[in-house]
C-alpha cells in the first residue's frame, strides 16, 4: 500500500510486527505522521498475516517478503530515495535480508522498536547479524521496552555504529504515561525525517564531491559513524516544555 504526499522526498518501506498487519493502528498513525512531514510509505503484509493466522512464516518466507515489497516499491516510486524496516520483527526481518544480501537501493535502516530478545530472557544472539550490515541505520526504542533492555541495545548500535533514538517512558508498543499517542508518533517521525535527511544530504555531497561542484556539507550518521557519547539532548528543538522527553545517543 503506498501513501504518497504531495512533494514526497523519500519513501519508507515498512513492514509490520508479528501480532498485528499492515492496517493496524500504530502502523496508520505511522504513516500518516510520516505523510504530514513528506515521507512516502510503502507497507505491505507477510504471508501469515494476509492469510489470518497467527503463526509468523519461516524467516526464509519473511526474508523474501521483505525483497519482493522493496521490489515492488521501487517500481512503484523510483523517483524517491528508498529507506526500509519496521514495527519490531518487521525491522529485525529487513535487516537479515539486507544482512544477507543488500536489498536493491536501500540507502539506510529504520527499526521502530528492534525486538533483541523476548521478554525476560536477556540476550544479543538476535542482533548477530547486524554486523553484517553496510548501510547506515537508526534505532527507535523505549525506555520501557521488555524486548530490548536499553542497556544491551545501546551496547548493540555502539557496536555496529547505529544511531539509537531513545523515547523516555515507552513500552513496546511506544506507549507512555502521560502522552498522547499523536504525541510520540511526532516524535518518532521527527526522527525519521531527521535520520533520512541526513543520508540525503550527505549523498548530495558525496556527488557534489565528485563531480568538483561546490556546496554545503551536510554531516551524515554514515554507515560506521559511532553515536556521540556526550550529554543527551532533546530531539524536539525549540518546543516548549520543562523536561526533554527523548534523547539522542
Amino acid at each position: 500500500m503506498l501513501i504518497r504526499p504531495p512533494r514526497a522526498h523519500a519513501l519508507f518501506v515498512l513492514a509490520h510486527g508479528a501480532g498485528a498487519g499492515m492496517r493496524h493502528a500504530f502502523m496508520e498513525a505511522a504513516a500518516a505522521a510520516l505523510a504530514a512531514r513528506g515521507i512516502a510509505t510503502w507497507r505491505y503484509e507477510f504471508p501469515y498475516a494476509a492469510a489470518r493466522r497467527k503463526r509468523p512464516d519461516s524467516p526464509a518466507v519473511l526474508e523474501a517478503t521483505v525483497r519482493d515489497a522493496v521490489a515492488r516499491a521501487t517500481a512503484a516510486a523510483p523517483d524517491l530515495p528508498l529507506f526500509a524496516g519496521g514495527k519490531s520483527m518487521g525491522g529485525r526481518m529487513t535487516s537479515r535480508a539486507q544482512a544477507e544480501t543488500p536489498l536493491p537501493g536501500v540507502r539506510g535502516l529504520i527499526f521502530l522498536g528492534f525486538p533483541l530478545h523476548p521478554p525476560g530472557d536477556p540476550s544479543d544472539a538476535r542482533a548477530d547479524h547486524l554486523a553484517a550490515v553496510t548501510v547506515p541505520t537508526l534505532f527507535l526504542q523505549g525506555t520501557r521496552d521488555t524486548l530490548a533492555a536499553l542497556p544491551r541495545i545501546e551496547r548493540v548500535v555502539a557496536k555496529i555504529g547505529g544511531r539509537l533514538h531513545v523515547v523516555d517512558g515507552a513500552d513496546h508498543g511506544f506507549k507512555v504515561r502521560g502522552r498522547t499517542a499523536d504525541d510520540v508518533h511526532a516524535e518518532l517521525a521527527d526522527a525519521i525525517v531527521a535520520f533520512i535527511a541526513l543520508l540525503i544530504a550527505d549523498r548530495a555531497s558525496a556527488r557534489r564531491s565528485r563531480t568538483g561542484t561546490r556546496g554545503p556539507r551536510a554531516a551524515s550518521p554514515g554507515p560506521r559513524t559511532r553515536p556521540s557519547r556526550a550529554k543527551p539532548e532533546s530531539d524536539r528543538g525549540s518546543r516548549p516544555g520543562p523536561r526533554p522527553r527523548s534523547r539522542e545517543r
